[in-house]
């Protein structure tokens, strides 16, 4: 009987044992989300946000425990859209007090500088905000034959677009012809935007996303697109006469050259 009662209770336990194991404790805490879905700007207070059980401990880095804990100091608002549910995190609020403008979207020591951009020039619209571009100048220079020629360079690399027109919504899919596009830049590199917005044309490139850290890339210029090379022009010559008086001297050829092409004529001196 004993024996029996012991292995009762050693089968109680290990079930116990096995059932904690494999069920997760219940949360003991809770989350900051977003009751609806909100837009950029949008201003937070307890009507648009929610708490959800979360496993105390486990938060994600930047989220808010309470209401109380992310409203306590002053209004927030979004500095990026959020879906119902999805957590609130101090990467996309500002800070307490400050409106959403787009001076809070800078990172630290960070400027921006806008560059006008057309259908080519803006990659046909494809240019949303949180993509990364390099910038492209596009001069004419004087060679040492004092020949005029253009070359394009390639001014910034790996730069993050941080509006188009006055769009910052990195949410936003659908390709948009812009008129300009804000980009987040270094104080020097702002330098050399301003600087070649008045040297010659910027055009924007749109990197790989995840693309890696800038390279070296050398200048283009007319010789390698191959226009800077001479063409050869076929002569046109003037036909000779078959025959000539007998008393006529024999026919000169002149050779006349105008730009680049070259006429033969037959002259006959004068007696």
């Amino acid at each position: 009987m004993l024996a029996v009662l012991l292995g009762c209770a050693a089968a109680y336990l290990a079930r116990n044992w096995m059932l904690a194991m494999a069920s997760p404790p219940p949360p003991s805490g809770t989350i900051v989300v977003a009751a609806t879905a909100l837009g950029f700007g949008t201003v937070l207070n307890s009507d648009n946000l929610n708490e959800i059980p979360w496993p105390h401990g486990a938060l994600p880095d930047g989220a808010f425990a309470t209401k109380n804990e992310l409203l306590k100091d002053g209004r927030r608002a979004l500095l990026a859209p959020l879906a119902r549910s999805e957590a609130v995190l101090k990467s996309k609020v500002t800070g307490p007090g400050q409106r959403a403008s787009l001076s809070a979207l800078l990172d630290q020591n960070q400027r921006a500088v806008t560059v006008r951009v057309d259908d080519v020039r803006g990659v046909a619209g494809f240019v949303l905000p949180g993509d990364r571009v390099d910038v492209v100048l596009i001069r004419t220079v004087e060679r040492q034959n004092s020949r005029p020629e253009n070359v394009s360079e390639v001014l910034l690399q790996h730069i993050k677009v941080l509006a188009v027109d006055q769009l910052v919504n990195e949410r936003q899919e659908a390709p948009t012809v812009a008129k300009a596009v804000t980009l987040e830049v270094t104080t020097e590199q702002a330098q050399k935007v301003l600087l070649a917005t008045n040297i010659g044309k910027l055009s924007l490139i749109l990197r790989q996303s995840g693309a890696g850290d800038p390279t070296a890339v050398r200048p283009v210029s007319e010789d390698d697109l191959g226009a800077g090379k001479e063409v050869p022009v076929a002569s046109v010559a003037t036909p000779i006469p078959a025959s000539l008086p007998a008393t006529a001297p024999a026919p000169t050829v002149v050779e006349v050259i105008r730009s680049m092409k070259i006429e033969r004529y037959n002259v006959i001196r004068a007696q």
